[in-house]
């Protein structure tokens, strides 16, 4: 594997937003999570639980409310009071409209998929009808006193039902008129609240409603009779959020406490056919709220304050009990969030309204493997680059030289020089940027630090010069006719002739700078790209997929090497396809070629093409012996995949020299520490 210096970062004090609302989307297999900043997040449940889309967040757009409609589109409402569509292919907005009722609450498609219900804080339950490009304004229902919190079909989409303050309505959708009114007991606990909040609420085909309120309580409602069925008292804090499979058979309820409970309706007696009710599995993976719960076909999903999204698979709905049955929990984005200047030894990191640009520590101790050395000068933090405006930074990176700095938020991109001075360092923006440089999905700047590429929303893909303070514009790579499939992912080669770009699907182009036209495009693939990078000398391209699997291709030959064919024929080692993060980021040693560094944010790991690969009998995890066994027994144990479990979470990692890396840590414990106290349960003995 070799011996490295490694510079252990772990001063990126980087808190993730906690979630507000998950949506699941049962004909594609995608789950939209929404985040309390206004991120909207887009995981494909098919491809390993990656997070393929994301809309960058906006101070004003507190997303209160998330849904699907027919033909895989996607709304959210917010306290802001406007309804926004989401544009999956170009990555952008379509369209935000004014409900007019004041903030957002609740939101909810109709069975059929083509009618949008709203629900406001005047206390206005506000039907659109879904057309092709927009949405339509039908009719208002009767309002009511105070707002409406949650709302809920019926599968017939004849009524709905809709939670309030004390109580829960039904309407008529054909009238729009209240047929019942279901008041709900404010006790808690043998206490009288002051008000009791309907958090959630779920319409059954058989007519009955369930609710789940801010006095800890899930109760059923008969919505013929307008009376309470049975009444549930699961927690000690507000109950707030539910989820029905679409079998009916069971639900999943979120509580203030962290806890997550299900529900399954199940047979009173062996040979009975009458069904009841039951609490049958509390799980406890949260420490905070749980603000949002999904339910797939064989998934529970839930997230909230702590800022986990929690996969726990139903064991009865697995069929296969392997490595999907086991609980998945997504902290980190799926992107990356720091670049690297090697040359100057400087990490840029992302927040969302600033960067900061640190200088590494450095150290003239010397010692032996697994030594801690002690720093000669301490890290430095040289800058901080605040973004004007509401908007969240997309992307953002540094120049390998250090003497640029580009990023860009939704409407604008900000490039900027920096010149340093001993120690003293000082900024120059570049003004004047052209206007199809509006907004950038993703940046990267060639090895030599001349050339800025630039990956628009719109499937273009930019080639600037940069000058001294400024910049000339070189060519426009247009999307291929038909598609504005946006590009989330750009690798250059060292050389600086080649590009390769990676779209939303599962595409890969590469683009000859040099004679500035496409080369070729990498044979599809069913999964997405995590991360790809272009060998030096050889200008082989690796690319990662969501499934685990890497591939080499010779861009040159326009074809896969054959190193990639011999793995693709052996196949990986089960251990290895059975990890649950993708790799984000790959790199080459500039001294040994037959090297791929890449990692994912539980392991590093160096593969060495040299080396035989390993079989499911051989120990992927573990595979030097003793240093006291022999050269010949080590040569024979030896394969090609050496990895690392010493640094986690990993959230980058980087070579800056042959002989130095960089590794970026987030603790989790250190995100827990800065989020806003649990909710204080008693335990006994205390």
């Amino acid at each position: 594997m070799g011996e490295f210096k490694v510079h252990r970062v772990r001063f990126f004090n980087y808190v993730p937003s906690g979630i507000r609302c998950v949506a699941y989307n049962n004909q594609s297999n995608r789950l939209a999570v929404s985040r309390t900043d206004g991120t909207v997040e887009i995981y494909n449940l098919s491809a390993n639980y990656f997070q393929e889309k994301f809309f960058p967040g906006h101070e004003s757009r507190a997303t209160e409310a998330l849904c699907w409609a027919k033909g895989q589109r996607l709304f959210s409402g917010g306290l802001n009071g406007e309804i926004i569509e989401y544009d999956l292919q170009a990555l952008n907005i379509k369209y935000a409209m004014d409900a007019f009722g004041g903030p957002i609450w609740s939101m909810a498609v109709s069975p059929c998929g083509s009618q949008l219900l709203v629900g406001c804080e005047d206390g206005s339950v506000k039907l659109f009808q879904i057309t092709p490009d927009k949405i339509q304004f039908e009719r208002n229902f009767d309002r009511q006193k105070s707002r409406i919190l949650s709302l809920s079909w019926h599968p017939s989409g004849t009524h709905i039902a809709a939670g309030s303050i004390d109580y829960i309505s039904v309407f008529d959708v054909k009238s729009g008129s209240a047929v019942h009114k279901m008041l709900v007991d404010r006790q808690y606990m043998g206490v009288s609240k002051r008000k009791c909040i309907i958090w959630g609420v779920a319409f059954l085909s058989d007519g009955t409603v369930i609710s789940v309120d801010s006095a800890g309580k899930v109760q059923f409602w008969d919505s013929a009779t307008g009376t309470l069925v049975k009444n549930h008292l699961i927690a000690n804090a507000d109950v707030q959020s539910i989820a029905v499979s679409d079998q009916e058979d069971s639900f999943v309820v979120g509580t203030a406490e962290g806890t997550v409970f299900h529900f399954q309706l199940v047979s009173v007696t062996s040979n009975s056919s009458e069904k009841q009710w039951v609490r049958t599995k509390p799980f406890q993976h949260h420490t905070h709220d749980v603000r949002a719960v999904a339910h797939s076909p064989t998934a529970l999903i839930s997230g909230g304050t702590d800022t986990h999204l929690v996969i726990r698979p139903l064991m009865e709905k697995v069929e296969v009990k392997n490595y999907d049955a086991a609980l998945r929990k997504i902290t980190f984005p799926h992107r990356r969030l720091i670049s690297c200047s090697k040359k100057r030894h400087l990490l840029l990191f992302q927040f969302a309204h600033h960067l900061e640009l640190w200088r590494l520590g450095s150290t003239v101790a010397t010692g032996k493997n697994g030594d801690t050395l002690p720093l000669s000068k301490d890290a430095d933090h040289l800058l901080h680059l605040k973004t004007k405006g509401p908007e969240n930074i997309i992307c953002s990176c540094i120049s390998p030289c250090g003497s640029w700095i580009a990023y860009s938020t939704t409407s604008r991109f900000f490039l900027y020089r920096l010149n340093y001075e001993h120690d003293n360092i000082s900024l120059q923006r570049v003004s004047k940027m052209p206007a199809f440089l509006r907004s950038a999905l993703q940046i990267l700047f060639s090895e030599d630090s001349t050339k800025l590429f630039v990956a628009s929303n719109q499937g273009s893909l930019h080639i600037i010069r940069l000058l001294e303070g400024s910049f000339k514009h070189l060519h426009t790579f247009q999307p291929q006719s038909g598609t504005v499939e946006s590009m989330c992912l750009l690798a250059v080669s060292p050389d600086g002739n080649w590009l390769a770009a990676s779209g939303t699907s599962a595409g890969v182009h590469v683009y000859n700078i040099k004679h500035l036209k496409l080369h070729c495009t990498v044979p599809a693939y069913n999964f997405p790209v995590t991360a790809l990078a272009i060998a030096p000398n050889t200008n082989n391209l690796v690319i990662a997929h969501s499934d685990q699997q890497v591939f080499e291709y010779s861009i040159p030959e326009k074809q896969y090497t054959e190193w990639s064919r011999t793995i693709q024929k052996q196949g990986f080692h089960y251990l290895w396809l059975q990890r649950d993060t993708p790799i984000t980021h790959i790199s080459f040693h500039p001294k040994r070629p037959m090297h791929i560094l890449l990692h994912d944010a539980y392991m590093f790991c160096i593969i060495d093409k040299s080396l035989p690969l390993p079989n499911d009998k051989t120990l992927l995890y573990n595979p030097l012996p003793p240093t006291n066994e022999s050269d010949v027994i080590r040569r024979r144990t030896a394969h090609a995949f050496k990895i690392s479990k010493i640094y986690k979470p990993l959230l980058f990692m980087d070579l800056l020299d042959e002989r130095t890396l960089v590794a970026v840590e987030r603790p989790l414990d250190d995100i827990i520490a800065q989020l806003p106290p649990p909710i204080k349960k008693k335990k006994f003995g205390t």
